[in-house]
Formats: structure tokens, C-alpha cells, sequence
């Protein structure tokens, strides 16, 4: 049997739906797992430089040009020359900079950066992102059993409407679990340890992968309802279209007798996979149902 202009449909909606939920769940365990949500920069004193060290990167104390009165000057005087900017990266775990004159990162426990009266807001933070990821896995999982669901069209609605409840759940704590990490960390700048305050900072890229995996969540749990409304409003459609057909071809004396009838074919959907929007062909199958 050919299947319908709104079966078919309605399983776009379902693969789209569950698309934007798959990418939202990868986009939120990225996001979760690196180190780049805020970004930029902490001016340090420049060490004096040892060895072979240049002195793009440290201050020159034993130079050649010690005896040159410019030299010196430039190199004391000048309070822009004496500090370099250190690039650096935060997380919601950890925060990383550079080190100077070498290769590679020195990375310490964001938490342990947090000023105490923040710490909590930070681990309810942490602790609603985890649930962020739980309940997009699970909406996730809903959704692709409801795509491979070959059971009942009813039980498929139920699972349809669970799944865009949860989505929706989700959305809601991320949104959430961002602003509270949000407000921690400019906190953070503003009350954290000396040694670590920025100089200047902007979100990265992490940020922004969190924020995009809300709004694939949300576009998924507004195609899941969508989907879902449309359904119950294309069955509602069908059933009105078959209660007039019942009483015009039958002629049915009582005037809820289309109803009972109608009623007594919707219960037959509870055991069967078609589909109850699909445009009805004949209603030779109903004949059983005329000695209401």
C-alpha cells in the first residue's frame, strides 16, 4: 500500500525532529567536555631572560647594550614593555595558559578558581548540564524508537508526546545551566585569585556550541509538538469526514448512531498499524458496524 501524503509527512517531521535532537546531544557533550568557553588574555611581568631566551619575551638585564642610556630607558621606563599578554582558556572544569618561552599549557581546576560563596552555583551548574545531557539522551532514544515503532499508531502519539515533554525539559535546563556558569565566571574575573584575572576575555567557541545545542533542542521540541498537534488535528478532521459519510450512506435513524459507529472504528486502531489520519477509500469494512 502506497503510503500518504501525511504519513509521509509526519516521518519527515519525526526524522527532522530527531536530527536536531542527535546534533543538540553531540553539540552539548563538546561543549561539556572542553575548555573554551571564555577566552583571552592576562598581562604578566616579563621574567629576565636566561640563556638563550630573546628578549621579544623577557627583559634583557646583562645586554651589550647595558652602557646605552636609550636602551635602558626604553627597557624601565616604558611600563607597557616590561608585561606581555598570556593568552588563556576556561572551562566549566578547568582553565589553561600559556607558559612563556615554552611549549605547551599550564592547566588548573576552574572550581578551585571560583571564589567560595560562588562554588555552589557552580556545581548546581555543573550538575544541570549533566541533566541537560541525561534528558537529551533519553528524548533522543524516544525518538528514534517512535521512527522504528511498527506497533500501534496510538502507542506511537503516547511515545511522540513523551519524547517532546522531555526535549522540552532539557531545553529548559540547559538554558539554565548556561546562565548560572555564566554569572560564575564573571564572578570569577571580578572576585578570583590575582594570578588568574583577566585582563580582557570574550565567550569562544564552546559558548557558542552550548547556546546552539539549546536552540537545536528547542527547534527539535517545537517539530516534536508540531507533529504531534497535527496528528490529533488530522484524526479529529477524519473522524468528523467519516460520521458524515456513515449518515448520509447508511442513513442511521438515531443521531448518535455515526458516532458510536466512528468510535467503535477509532478502538479499532488500538490493535492495528495504519494510519488513522490516512484518507479513507471505502467503507466496505464498516458494513459489521451498520447494526448500530
Amino acid at each position: 500500500m502506497p503510503v500518504s501524503v501525511p504519513a509521509a509527512d509526519r516521518r519527515q517531521r519525526a526524522s527532522a525532529a530527531f536530527s536536531l535532537s542527535f546534533l543538540s546531544l553531540v553539540f552539548s557533550i563538546t561543549a561539556f567536555s572542553s575548555s573554551y568557553w571564555c577566552e583571552g588574555t592576562r598581562k604578566v611581568a616579563k621574567p629576565f631572560c636566561t640563556g638563550q631566551s630573546k628578549g621579544e619575551h623577557c627583559i634583557r638585564f646583562n645586554s651589550p647594550d647595558a652602557s646605552n642610556s636609550n636602551a635602558v630607558q626604553y627597557i624601565w621606563e616604558t611600563g607597557d614593555d616590561k608585561f606581555i599578554d598570556r593568552k588563556f582558556h576556561a572551562g566549566i572544569w578547568y582553565s589553561c595558559e600559556e607558559i612563556i618561552d615554552e611549549e605547551g599549557e599550564k592547566c588548573r581546576s576552574f572550581i578551585g578558581l571560583t571564589p567560595a560563596a560562588d562554588r555552589g552555583v557552580l556545581w548546581l551548574s555543573i550538575v544541570a548540564e549533566l541533566l541537560y545531557i541525561i534528558l537529551l539522551l533519553t528524548g533522543a532514544i524516544l525518538m528514534s524508537v517512535e521512527m522504528c515503532y511498527y506497533s500501534t499508531v496510538i502507542d506511537g502519539l503516547k511515545i511522540n508526546a513523551f519524547s517532546a515533554v522531555v526535549t522540552v525539559l532539557a531545553g529548559l535546563l540547559g538554558m539554565v545551566a548556561h546562565m548560572m556558569y555564566t554569572t560564575v565566571f564573571q564572578m570569577t574575573v571580578n572576585l578570583g585569585p590575582e594570578d588568574w584575572r583577566p585582563h580582557t576575555w570574550d565567550y569562544g567557541w564552546s559558548y557558542c556550541l552550548a547556546w546552539a545545542s539549546f536552540a537545536c533542542c528547542m527547534a527539535a521540541a517545537v517539530t516534536t509538538i508540531n507533529k504531534y498537534t497535527k496528528t490529533i488535528l488530522e484524526f479529529k478532521h477524519k473522524r468528523k469526514m467519516l460520521e458524515r459519510r456513515l449518515k448520509i450512506k447508511y442513513k442511521f435513524p438515531d443521531h448518535t448512531a455515526p458516532e458510536k459507529a466512528c468510535n467503535v472504528y477509532v478502538n479499532s486502531f488500538h490493535n492495528s498499524t495504519d494510519d488513522p489520519a490516512h484518507p479513507i477509500k471505502g467503507l466496505r469494512h464498516l458494513a459489521t458496524i451498520s447494526v448500530l
